[in-house]
């Protein structure tokens, strides 16, 4: 299961890196909000879990959500086929190696320099 499991993973996070621009704000705090905002959501949406849009910032977030959730549905026909438990888990260890490529393991000075 875990081989499959990181396959997944990398199918979704292939297609965050080729088609969503969120992940390439340039600071290493927008980066973190941008992973755990809009991947929350998209989890909640793929769990049909309710989703908050209690501020300009979520319903931003959620655009991006709904977006990313229709392009998984659409593109990945085995979350489907997965429980609520398993596709939290696969988003889980999406957001986790999101964090770790473009901010806790990326060499990119900028995104921590306090000037700019």
């Amino acid at each position: 299961m875990d081989d499959l499991r990181t396959e997944r993973i990398e199918q979704l996070l292939d297609y965050i890196m080729k088609k969503c621009l969120w992940q390439f704000h340039s600071r290493a705090w927008d980066r973190k909000d941008q992973n755990e905002n809009i991947l929350t959501k998209t989890k909640q949406l793929l769990c049909d879990e309710k989703v908050t849009l209690e501020t300009p910032a979520d319903r931003c977030y959620w655009v991006d959500a709904v977006l990313l959730a229709e392009a998984f549905r659409e593109r990945y026909g085995w979350l489907g086929g997965l429980s609520r438990d398993d596709i939290a888990d696969i988003m889980q260890g999406l957001h986790d190696r999101l964090d770790y490529l473009t901010i806790t393991g990326s060499l990119n000075k900028e995104l921590t320099d306090q000037h700019y």
